[in-house]
């Protein structure tokens, strides 16, 4: 299984606002981070606004914020609500023309193959992906601390 892009990018928005904390972030600021397309990033917070998991605030003051507690943002409902197509093979969907559908076991053991990865990360939080390796991610992603510094005050990316 391959997990598309957008999950990814949707993972990866998450797990930086759940370090960034109570600090509001942009759309600009993690495409920099993450060196990814600034453009695909803005879908992305449009789904992830839209199904509840951050709120985008607009305005002069405005970014983007978990809307819920990283303990409360399951992996495996993200990858339900981000995966647009999760039809293993062709017998999974309405179009199936496999000739060998009727006496082939291949689906049902990939349906079950598919209900284990995703029970696996339904046992997993957001929470879970920080761990005690959260210092180590303020650092790779160069995040400064909200202490001791000015509020919004971000280091320039390079465009």
């Amino acid at each position: 299984m391959h997990l598309t892009r957008f999950t990814d990018y949707s993972l990866r928005v998450l797990i930086y606002l759940a370090v960034k904390g109570e600090e509001r972030s942009t759309i600009h600021e993690i495409a920099g981070r993450f060196e990814v397309s600034r453009n695909h990033l803005m879908k992305v917070v449009q789904d992830l606004s839209h199904k509840g998991y951050i709120t985008a605030i607009r305005g002069k003051n405005g970014g983007l914020l978990l809307k819920k507690a990283p303990e409360e943002i399951r992996l495996g409902r993200l990858v339900r609500d981000t995966e647009n197509d999760l039809q293993l093979v062709e017998c999974f969907g309405e179009k199936n023309e496999c000739k060998i559908t009727p006496a082939c076991r291949l689906k049902p053991i990939l349906a079950e193959a598919l209900r284990a990865f995703l029970a696996v990360l339904d046992k997993y939080t957001l929470a879970d992906m920080l761990g005690p390796q959260q210092p180590q991610l303020v650092e790779l992603l160069k995040i400064e601390p909200l202490t001791g510094s000015k509020a919004g005050s971000t280091p320039p990316l390079a465009s």
